[in-house]
């Protein structure tokens, strides 16, 4: 009988692809994937850094792993693993730790599966993490989260990445377009770019070979693919020519999401950014001049360190006159071997949890705006497999979020509807413009 894996995956959608692909690493070597909660043979834990109490989240899935199979080979993976490997050693029934340039070879670390005393850590210094592998998530048949770089070489105040992947690095053009190409015969509707500075792609053995908009104008030409979504781009990346090929794409879907961080040019500043509020303004304007129905999305910190009430209120005025369409809010939190973490100016908790709530109510107010230009609309959804309470979901090309009584023959469709009103749980009831039939 096959020996049996599980795993649970912490953080981005980049933590997701890789997962995955582990996964597929595990079945090529005559393992069976099963769900968390059936107790496997082994448990993967593909571990974050950039979101609060890591050290936390990581001593419940491993105590939660060894409720359901007391016996099982616990191996802890991902940027937590890379950053603080002796503190993860030492959380009980840990076998085995992996860094950055060890996960991927997972197999070959992995011994007779004996209970270990004292974690095995394998860890080399992160300069060794220079090769880009690549990696794509897979079984939700909807869409697929294709990693094309990994690294960042930007230096925030803020941020661990570097320190927890390495330098930014990414793979050829042509493997990504085989890549897509081998998704899509797979029957995925959807692939989402990821990595940590997608905008930087094109850089391989240290030196740049092609351009974001190289990779974005290729992947466009893919068969099969309905739809490209770009996970994230930092401002000073999102180039006028991306945008404008966006608006004129055949597959890439009127949807960008750029991490701000702050509205206030002194904190940008504080935190080494590499541009000012203005610029942000004006990448949201081309947009919206061009698309004017795209989805907008923001990463936003608040109480980083010298972020006083006024340099707060200045973000949200900031983020209050902008047309965009949703927020993604981070508090503040120190990180390890960071510059922030030394800064002066340090904002009480209480004042970040204020400042939190403040954004996530905007957010909400954006979006249900947002959703409200959109009534009225007819749009294409691509549904998925999700039920709740009798109702599946899909989104829209700019990222609507719809529901529909459940229909098995709906998931992994694409239809048309007509947007009608917003439902009580904040997604958006539709009209069939023609019946949902499946040929």
């Amino acid at each position: 009988m096959n020996k049996t894996v599980a795993f649970y995956t912490l953080g981005c959608k980049l933590n997701f692809s890789e997962t995955s692909s582990i996964g597929r690493i595990f079945q090529d070597a005559g393992y069976q994937l099963v769900s968390f909660n059936e107790g496997a043979d082994v448990y993967v834990i593909n571990t974050c850094s950039v979101t609060d109490n890591a050290d936390k989240k990581c001593r419940k899935v491993v105590r939660e792993a060894l409720k359901y199979a007391p016996e099982a080979y616990i191996t802890i993976v991902g940027c937590y693993a890379q950053l603080k490997p002796q503190e993860i050693a030492g959380i009980p029934g840990v076998d085995m730790v992996l860094g950055a340039a060890e996960k991927f070879n997972i197999i070959e670390h992995i011994n007779d599966l004996t209970k270990q005393k004292k974690a095995i850590v394998h860890n080399a210094p992160i300069e060794d993490t220079n090769v880009f592998v690549p990696a794509f998530s897979f079984g939700d048949r909807t869409r697929t989260f294709l990693k094309v770089q990994d690294g960042c070489d930007y230096s925030c105040t803020f941020c661990t990445i570097p320190l927890a992947r390495g330098a930014s690095r990414s793979g050829s053009i042509e493997s990504l377009v085989k890549q897509a190409e081998d998704i899509a015969a797979s029957g995925v509707k959807e692939i989402v770019l990821t990595g940590v500075n997608i905008g930087d792609f094109g850089i391989r053995g240290g030196k740049r070979e092609d351009r974001f908009l190289d990779l974005v104008r290729a992947l466009d030409l893919v068969e099969g693919i309905e739809r490209f979504r770009i996970s994230s781009i930092e401002p000073n990346l999102l180039s006028d020519e991306i945008i404008d090929f966006v608006a004129s794409s055949k597959r890439f879907v009127p949807h960008f999401h750029m991490p701000l961080q702050s509205g206030s040019n002194k904190i940008l500043g504080l935190m080494r950014r590499r541009y000012k509020r203005e610029l942000y303004a004006e990448r949201v304007k081309r947009i919206k001049s061009l698309m004017p129905d795209c989805c907008i999305g923001v990463d936003v910190i608040v109480g980083f360190p010298g972020e006083t009430r006024e340099d707060f209120l200045d973000t949200y005025a900031f983020l209050a006159d902008l047309n965009i369409s949703y927020l993604h809010v981070f508090t503040y939190s120190e990180r390890d071997n960071t510059i922030a973490a030394q800064m002066e100016g340090a904002v009480p908790g209480s004042a970040r949890s204020d400042r939190s709530k403040m954004l996530h109510i905007l957010s909400e107010k954006k979006r249900r705006a947002f959703y409200e230009c959109q009534l009225g609309n007819t749009v294409d959804v691509l549904f998925e497999s999700d039920v709740k309470d009798g109702y599946m979901h899909g989104f829209s090309k700019n990222y609507v979020k719809v529901r529909a009584l459940y229909d098995p023959l709906l998931v992994n469709e694409i239809k048309a509807v007509r947007l009608m009103h917003i439902s009580d749980q904040g997604d958006v009831d539709i009209e069939e413009v023609e019946p949902f039939v499946v040929h």
